[in-house]
């Protein structure tokens, strides 16, 4: 059973939770969008799709469905653009970075497991200068959020039981995987939820709306 109380270890979901990543995703959506000589769209739309992933982007930018002919081409364009430059706006939500300053200061283990590929989160993770103990992406095992896998290996990773590790996440399958793991599941409201999805009805054992509240609940 997971413990609420003060974790031994932290463990994020990336884009939304850790690092708002949907300027550079928006950019790149948006190119995708130009190439097949469309306007661009507002940047909130994009926003509330980036968690779902890059074919999301794809069906929002062009209106292709996952299995329509043409989608998987797109996907490789917008991929690219935005691999091209996957750092020049993405930033830590404030005010996670000197939560983690502090939490490395204390010697304690922290990690990533996210569902974006390595080929973008590890030049994502470099260039904003993070040191996560375990980094576990898309493509590292057979399996990916919301299977409990990749978050059971980066505690594994990490040298911390299941059991004493939060799992913080700004969508539904990382509350999942996190109940699958036996691990304090934590929903944040600052990320990418959609219109009409209501954080605050996840499975999870904690909720935060803002980074600040986050915080002095570890204090």
């Amino acid at each position: 059973m997971s413990s609420t109380s003060q974790p031994a270890a932290l463990l994020f979901d990336l884009d939304g939770t850790l690092v708002d990543t949907a300027p550079d995703l928006a950019r790149a959506t948006n190119a995708l969008r130009a190439h097949h000589g469309l306007a661009p769209l507002p940047y909130a739309l994009i926003r509330a799709q980036v968690s779902n992933g890059g074919s999301a982007l794809v069906t929002l930018a062009l209106g292709l469905a996952k299995e329509a002919e043409g989608h998987d081409l797109a996907r490789t364009f917008l991929l690219a653009a935005y691999g091209e430059a996957v750092a020049n706006e993405s930033r830590v939500f404030p005010p996670l970075s000197p939560l983690l300053h502090a939490w490395e200061a204390d010697g304690r283990p922290w990690g990533i497991v996210t569902n974006k590929p390595r080929a973008y989160a590890e030049p994502l993770v470099a260039a904003l200068a993070l040191a996560p103990g375990a980094l576990l992406c898309a493509d590292d095992l057979a399996v990916k959020k919301p299977d409990p896998a990749p978050l059971l290996e980066a505690a594994r990773r990490l040298g911390v039981a299941p059991d004493a590790c939060w799992y913080l996440g700004d969508h539904l399958r990382d509350m999942q995987a996190a109940r699958a793991a036996g691990m304090a599941a934590v929903a944040v409201g600052w990320g990418y939820v959609e219109d009409g999805d209501d954080y605050l009805l996840w499975p999870a054992d904690l909720w935060f709306e803002t980074g600040e509240a986050l915080v002095a609940a570890l204090k």
